[in-house]
């Protein structure tokens, strides 16, 4: 049979794509969506520039007038006849209660997150997500009350149950002082950031596909093995995102830790001890009393937080591209 007569209809064509002139979308939408995009990050960077700006000219005006060394110095007094001030207690301070809190909340917190996401049953699970959820959203100053009305008070036994044990080390010698020491405010941070680590830990479990577990149950995993094979590598970026929420704000509280920390310009061997300070703490209780040397010199500490958070956080970033090829979102 001879088909050639046959007329025969041309193949289906995909609808063309939008197209783009000289790089530029061509509809409207798109191009007030670009230029929406593009300002907001371009105003991202100026905001950030203009703050490191003024921080580092007002910081570099205090340098100049320390009659001792900045990084080094166990002394804050930028009124003096001689201004001597440093920010080493400070520093050690932060990064230290700011470790207890990070060593405390987050296995915690992805313990909750995977109990709510695949242990929990759905009446169960909804309602503690939303008490999470309302938890974070609680304003710093009200754990620093309860902090400094029923935490602090019933430390003590905690407190000298860790010297019986472990004194020895010196690290946990208790002094039987009050409970105002870096090791409460690491222990109060960690309860503040808890719900943060969890709800973000959460969605990411949350997320994690359905294949991956179906598959693994199917070959005979346990549950515990399908979270350990399956759950975990895929949200394993999403839990180090967490964590830096989490550590960005136990690094910047002010008012809870200035509520239940008991501050002095020395570092002792032991958590317990009151003593210690940290950046945010230091800021806001002599901000109101300081000169406009003495708040240069605390806005020379703020630079130096400013840096560390920048740190953190190019760390992060850093550690979840390395490992985005093990977490499974290229499944």
């Amino acid at each position: 049979m001879d088909t050639s007569a046959i007329p025969q209809n041309p193949p289906p064509t995909a609808p063309a794509a939008p197209s783009e002139v000289s790089g530029k979308a061509v509809r409207p939408g798109d191009r007030i969506f670009l230029g929406l995009s593009r300002g907001s990050g371009i105003a991202l960077l100026v905001i950030m520039a203009a703050i490191a700006a003024f921080l580092t000219y007002r910081s570099v005006l205090a340098i100049q007038g320390d009659k001792a060394n900045f990084f080094t110095t166990f002394e804050w007094d930028p009124s003096g006849a001689e201004p001597k001030f440093g920010i080493a207690v400070l520093a050690f301070g932060t990064v230290v209660s700011s470790i207890i809190a990070m060593i405390i909340a987050v296995p915690v917190a992805v313990g909750i997150a995977l109990f709510i996401s695949h242990y929990a049953p759905r009446k169960l699970a909804a309602p503690l997500g939303y008490v999470i959820d309302l938890l974070a959203a609680v304003p710093s100053i009200i754990y620093g009350l309860w902090g400094a009305l029923f935490l602090v008070p019933h430390l003590s036994g905690l407190y000298a149950w860790l010297d019986s044990y472990l004194g020895w080390t010196g690290i946990f010698s208790y002094s039987q002082g009050a409970a105002r020491s870096l090791f409460t405010v690491g222990i109060l941070l960690a309860i503040m950031i808890l719900p943060i680590v969890t709800s973000v830990s959460r969605e990411v479990f949350l997320q994690v596909p359905k294949m991956h577990e179906e598959a693994a149950l199917a070959l005979g995993a346990t549950r515990w093995e399908v979270i350990r094979m399956s759950v975990l590598p895929f949200g394993r970026s999403g839990i180090i995102s967490a964590s830096m929420l989490g550590l960005g704000r136990a690094l910047g509280e002010t008012m809870a830790v200035a509520t239940v920390l008991s501050p002095s310009f020395l570092i002792g061997l032991s958590l317990l001890d009151p003593g210690g300070g940290t950046f945010a703490q230091n800021i806001a209780s002599k901000f109101s009393e300081a000169d406009t040397f003495g708040q240069d010199a605390l806005i020379a500490s703020g630079l130096v937080l400013f840096v560390i958070t920048l740190l953190v956080n190019g760390a992060a970033r850093l550690i979840i591209a390395r490992r985005k090829e093990y977490s499974g979102a290229n499944a």
